[in-house]
């Protein structure tokens, strides 16, 4: 097995894309940050606070490292007023050289009290007892009793941060390009290094291999393998298993590589050294006439029912999905969440697509028995009059040597 680093991806970037890569921290610019807190002011004026709690993360594009250059991990705390100095509190003594630097603009401070504490602190030295401060991020029972004893009371502004991050700027859009080049990179290292006698856990090393070497990180590479011939498996596994892959097994992927909280995201499925089985061939084909469908349909303004509408090609096939059909991504995991009518994921949002929205579509179709399935899908930009591809990877049925 090779893992065979990608010398020529900067070649996929442009010349300001490359700038971010060969750049020690990637920042965005001054009118940027300037235009998020703005952004996030006028959601304050209009729930009423003074104040905004952003707490916890994953390094997956929380509120955190959005308004600071900051990735935190659990138990990391922003307080954010307007006017004054951001101020972050971080869990562990070692986190705080790290943030110093990627977030020069922010206060940033620990503790042996405890992040937690030194957070209630701020916010009472800055007037907020008594008053209702905005919440962005996780809010467990424990934090709300300690609000509930500081005389704090909470206000969540989950929903208006989120709105906010549904629509990408045009500076968000140039980071979120590098990851989805990156995401590029991952599959298509995938199908060229795909072979009989890996195991599940190799095939990670070769998905990782790929951007990695970039400042890449993994935000997700679900990988599921099976037989074709006597399929058990219908969806991308979340954890590798010491599985090794043979001849005439299929291999389908969800990869999303991100760049500084910017992932791509792409769903391929990839058939080992055999030609796809008559019932995976129509189980893509079936995938496919959903993808196109509903990538002719978007554009800014489109309806859920003509999401859905299109949507039902899928059970007329004979086939449901195991998956989200559609959703909303970077900077989270965000609406427009969608199944099918035949198999819905939830409640179908009161909403239309909006120009600037990012949004996963990836029918996962899988048999009724749940025994076969297949991926196919991606990233794409919502325009005014139909959708951009963020993706660069080969569609369709792929099939490796």
């Amino acid at each position: 097995m090779t893992t065979r680093v990608l010398d020529d991806f900067p070649a996929r970037l442009t010349a300001a894309q490359r700038a971010l890569l060969e750049a020690e921290v990637p920042v965005f610019s001054a009118a940027e940050m300037e235009r998020r807190r703005k952004a996030l002011s006028a959601a304050m004026a209009e729930a009423g606070v003074d104040h905004v709690l952003m707490s916890g993360g994953d390094r997956k594009g929380s509120a955190i490292q959005w308004l600071t250059g900051w990735p935190p991990g659990g138990g990391h705390y922003v307080v954010f007023t307007p006017g004054q100095t951001d101020a972050l509190f971080v869990k562990n003594p070692n986190n705080a050289a790290l943030a110093r630097i990627l977030a020069p603009k922010t206060m940033v401070d620990w503790a042996a009290e405890g992040s937690t504490s030194l957070m209630i602190k701020e916010l009472l030295k800055r007037g907020a007892k008594g008053k209702s401060v905005g919440i962005i991020g996780s809010y467990g029972h424990a934090l709300h009793e300690r609000f509930v004893a500081a005389g704090i009371t909470p206000v969540d502004m989950s929903k208006a941060y989120t709105k906010e991050r549904s629509i990408k700027s045009a500076e968000e859009l140039e980071f979120l390009r590098v990851g989805c080049a990156m995401t590029d990179a991952a599959v298509e290292a995938l199908e060229r290094e795909l072979k009989p006698g890996l195991t599940e856990y190799q095939l990670a090393d070769v998905i990782e291999r790929a951007y990695v070497p970039w400042g890449g990180m993994t935000q997700i590479h679900y990988t599921g393998v099976t037989s074709m011939a006597d399929p058990s498996c219908c969806v991308p596994s979340q954890v590798a298993r010491n599985r090794k892959v043979k001849a005439g097994d299929v291999v389908f992927t969800e990869i999303a590589a991100s760049y500084w909280s910017y992932p791509g995201q792409l769903q391929r499925t990839i058939s080992v050294a055999a030609d796809p089985t008559p019932l995976y061939a129509d189980l893509h084909d079936a995938a496919e006439e959903a993808f196109l469908g509903i990538l002719k349909v978007m554009r800014a303004g489109t309806t859920m029912d003509e999401i859905l509408d299109v949507a039902s090609s899928i059970a007329a096939a004979g086939y449901t999905v195991c998956d989200d059909l559609v959703h909303g991504y970077v900077g989270g995991y965000m609406q427009p969440i969608l199944g099918t009518r035949e198999r819905p994921s939830a409640s179908v949002p009161n909403m239309t697509l909006a120009e600037g929205m990012t949004i996963v579509v990836q029918p996962s179709v899988m048999t009724k028995d749940a025994k076969a399935g297949v991926q196919t899908g991606e990233l794409v930009l919502i325009k005014k009059d139909g959708i951009e591809r963020l993706h660069k990877a080969p569609r369709g049925f792929r099939r490796s040597a």
